[in-house]
């Protein structure tokens, strides 16, 4: 840690790529693995478009169950510390860049304000007609969504006429969670922002995603082969932990608001 704190007080431009582990802490589920299901499904036989296609009623009531259980969720001390060190450190003219591949918005209640949700939101929605994308933060999204959603596995389907799911404001078309699903590309510009602040960054963390699971395992290896120092906040080592300069094994809640505390040679304004 002493090292890494060396690192970090001479960071100009710091890029912090964070994944499902920094969300765990705050009781967020991941819908992946043992338990990880809504009904009698896990998300990848939920949130791809061919679910969607075959069945919106369904899809909808689980992205409006997850809507609904994010408003009564909080950000924990790893989104509170990340957010509080890019506060601080613009004042330096220096820079923090999130990149998240949660759709949680978790970062962004805790005040992280250079975001790139690579994955979308769930407070985002497009409109499969006219593309018009829009933040929606109604609970619930439309009439016929409340009181469903249910995650039981002995809930029943509400089956929800297409007509009365949540509808575009400008051309009535039907809305889709703006999140990107399996089988997805991810947005061009998105990615080409991500690549941007890759290039420049001089200290890059993974925190909560193991530097195996897309994207990190895309993202973090390439800014390590530049030479520029990485450092993985992880409940486990991966077999990319190697590569890297830096791993901090633990609860992220733990781990993160130390290694971004103010160092002794910032110099406050």
């Amino acid at each position: 840690m002493v090292d890494f704190r060396e690192v970090f007080a001479k960071a100009k431009h710091i890029a912090i790529i964070t994944g499902a582990g920094v969300s765990a802490e705050s009781g967020v589920p991941t819908f992946r693995g043992a338990g990880g299901y809504w009904r009698k499904w896990q998300a990848q036989e939920l949130a791809t478009p061919e679910a969607f296609a075959r069945n919106p009623s369904r899809v909808w009531e689980f992205y409006h169950y997850r809507r609904e259980l994010m408003m009564s969720k909080h950000p924990n001390p790893a989104h509170i510390s990340i957010a509080e060190c890019e506060t601080r450190l613009s004042k330096q003219g220096r820079s923090v860049v999130v990149i998240t591949q949660n759709i949680d918005e978790l970062h962004r209640k805790a005040g992280t304000k250079h975001l790139l949700e690579i994955h979308g939101s769930l407070f985002k929605t497009r409109c499969t007609s006219c593309g018009n994308v829009t933040e929606n933060y109604k609970s619930p999204i439309c009439p016929a969504l409340a009181g469903k959603g249910a995650p039981g596995p002995e809930a029943k389907d509400a089956g929800i006429p297409v007509e009365d799911l949540p509808r575009c404001e400008d051309c009535s078309g039907l809305l889709r969670p703006h999140v990107v699903w399996f089988g997805e590309t991810l947005d061009s510009d998105i990615l080409t922002a991500v690549e941007k602040e890759l290039e420049i960054c001089d200290l890059c963390l993974v925190v909560g995603t193991s530097s195996l699971v897309y994207p990190a395992a895309m993202f973090a290896p390439q800014v390590s082969a530049r030479g520029v120092p990485v450092a993985e906040f992880n409940m486990q080592s991966t077999p990319a932990t190697d590569k890297f300069s830096f791993h901090f094994a633990g609860p992220c809640g733990t781990t993160l608001p130390p290694a971004l505390a103010r160092h002794e040679t910032e110099i406050i304004s």
